[in-house]
């Protein structure tokens, strides 16, 4: 009877029990983990691939001298390059001179001609002098009576290795007693040196004139107002000249030209090329073209028993739609090409000539244009043609024609480097004679050629580089290559060994390291690579992007925080009925 009882109240029990148990708050079982962990790990996997999906849409930037780019350009802009320009002025035949005096005397007006002077902003002149009063018998010897190549000549034997210096010296050399009467008369030589003739010389005036010799030929090369600014020089970023020599016959049923451009390109253009090769890598060729009228009107005038157009006509002269000039492959790229036009008028406009403002006839009868080149007006000699004859009639240039065109080239080639054409310099205190060279440029002109040249490619770089330092820091996900990096490196390195030399005054060496630079840091700023377009934002990347991973990710996302749900909320309940039990 006693177990019957006892059965009895346990069954009692549970029937109690299970009438307090609650399924929606309770649970009598502990809740899993296995959908957790499942769902997290999906979640983590996903989370994992991100950063090789960032990988794999990475930009890569080959690492650039941000801080050495920046230090040149400050260097720069706030410590102008040093040119050291060392002069030395001799005396001869002169009594009673201090050349104390005339050193402080000739350094007075060296400055006060140098602070009038237009100076570059980003490099400056070091003047040194020295004064010497009746030198060696070297000088002495010199019969200053003679031409004046001759006189040129013996001077530079006699200067050249007697310097100290190094024989980088600009002379003046003033020499007393020979001459006419009355009057003075000064003469720039091919080299580095001038000399000064006179009889009964004033000290006061002889330093003012050697100052400006100094200053004002062997400094700026003579230059005027009005003419070519230096830093238009028709030289190509990559430091490339295109000479492109055009012969063109206007109306080929009249007459034919042809020219031996061979001859004249080894035997006149290779020196000038040679001279000019620490400034620009010069490259040269020629092409005769047919049927290239030119787009000006010209009249006929009694007068000068001529054709005639004026100066006022020349922008119209050049016939862009008939003239075919640039068909070089060698012109492409960033090299600059100058463009040299023989123009030979057809049988109804010949002779043609060009009239100057003031009336009066061109004495060569050619005009250039900066920055793209020259045209040269030949009229042929015998302009009588048989107009029973089918055929023009072919004729060839000849060696003396060739002559005289080249010497017009040559004068136009200066003015387009910012040189005088002509052989004389008029400066405040009186005229000098300037000496030809037969390379074109003399060894000063060169000097000066030299020092403008680095001065702004070295300017032109340090822009270039730090326009590229710039860009690339503004741009994070632009392309950077290897190549790119190397150039600016380069670049650099050319930049500092153009400074070294400039101020060592080795302007040769300078002028090819600045190109260099220049050249370089063009091929950095436009490399091909820069310009691809994947260098996009993030916000870019994030916009293409999204479309593919957002609705994948923000499933797995809310799929995780709900199961982390269900998993407290189970939990929840299994410790609610662990407390009811209790």
């Amino acid at each position: 009877m006693a177990e019957i009882s006892e059965s009895t109240e346990l069954a009692r029990k549970d029937s109690v029990d299970v009438s307090d148990f609650d399924p929606k708050t309770m649970r009598t079982t502990k809740p899993g983990l296995k959908r957790l962990y499942l769902t997290l790990s999906v979640l983590f996997s996903f989370l994992l691939g991100l950063p090789f999906l960032w990988k794999s849409v990475e930009i890569y930037r080959s690492p650039l001298p941000f801080r050495d780019i920046d230090a040149l350009s400050t260097q720069i802009e706030s410590n102008p390059l040093q040119f050291p320009c060392r002069f030395q002025a001799i005396f001869v035949g002169f009594s009673n001179l201090n050349p104390s005096d005339l050193h402080l005397s000739i350094l007075n007006q060296i400055h006060k001609l140098t602070i009038n002077s237009p100076q570059c902003g980003t490099c400056s002149n070091n003047f040194t002098l020295s004064i010497s009063v009746d030198p060696d018998s070297r000088i002495g010897t010199i019969d200053f009576s003679r031409d004046d190549d001759d006189v040129d000549e013996a001077l530079e034997n006699a200067l050249a290795g007697g310097s100290d210096l190094g024989g980088k010296v600009y002379s003046v050399l003033v020499v007393d007693g020979v001459g006419e009467m009355e009057g003075v008369r000064a003469v720039v030589g091919k080299y580095r040196h001038a000399w000064i003739l006179g009889k009964g010389l004033e000290t006061e005036a002889v330093t003012v004139r050697v100052a400006e010799i100094f200053v004002k030929v062997f400094v700026n090369g003579g230059r005027e107002e009005g003419m070519i600014h230096g830093e238009f020089m028709p030289v190509g970023a990559d430091g490339k000249i295109v000479l492109s020599f055009n012969l063109l016959n206007a109306d080929p049923r009249d007459w034919v030209y042809d020219w031996d451009f061979q001859t004249m390109d080894e035997i006149l253009l290779a020196p000038v090329v040679e001279a000019l090769n620490p400034i620009a890598n010069i490259s040269v060729e020629s092409q005769v073209l047919y049927h290239t009228p030119k787009a000006s009107f010209s009249y006929w005038d009694d007068k000068w028993n001529s054709y005639i157009f004026s100066t006022k006509d020349l922008p119209f002269f050049v016939n862009s739609n008939e003239w075919h000039l640039d068909t070089s492959i060698a012109a492409g790229g960033r090299s600059k090409v100058l463009q040299i036009v023989v123009y030979i008028p057809s049988a109804d406009e010949s002779p043609l000539l060009l009239q100057l403002p003031d009336g009066e006839i061109s004495r060569t009868n050619s005009f250039i244009s900066p920055m793209w080149g020259g045209v040269i007006v030949w009229n042929p000699q015998d302009v009588s043609n048989d107009s029973e004859s089918k055929l023009p009639d072919r004729h060839n240039i000849s060696r003396q024609d060739l002559q005289k065109i080249f010497e017009i080239f040559m004068g136009q080639f200066r003015q387009l480097f910012g040189l005088k054409s002509d052989s004389l310099y008029v400066g405040q205190s009186g005229k000098s004679t300037v000496l030809a060279c037969d390379r074109g440029f003399s060894e000063w002109e060169l000097d000066v050629l030299s020092r403008q040249h680095t001065c702004f490619n070295l300017h032109s770089s340090a822009t270039t580089l730090g326009s590229l330092s710039r860009l690339v820091q503004s741009l994070p996900r632009m392309i950077i290559m290897d190549e790119i990096g190397k150039q600016v490196k380069f670049s650099l390195e050319a930049a500092k060994l153009a400074q070294s030399n400039a101020s060592l005054g080795v302007y040769d060496a300078s002028a090819v390291s600045s190109r260099q630079a220049r050249s370089l840091a063009e091929d950095a700023f436009f490399h091909p690579s820069i310009m691809s377009v994947s260098y996009y934002s993030f916000e870019h990347c994030f916009a293409v992007y999204s479309p593919f991973f957002l609705p994948v990710s923000m499933h797995v996302i809310l799929a995780a925080l709900k199961e982390w749900r269900r998993y407290k909320q189970e939990k929840r309940k299994y410790l609610a009925w662990q407390a009811k039990q209790r």
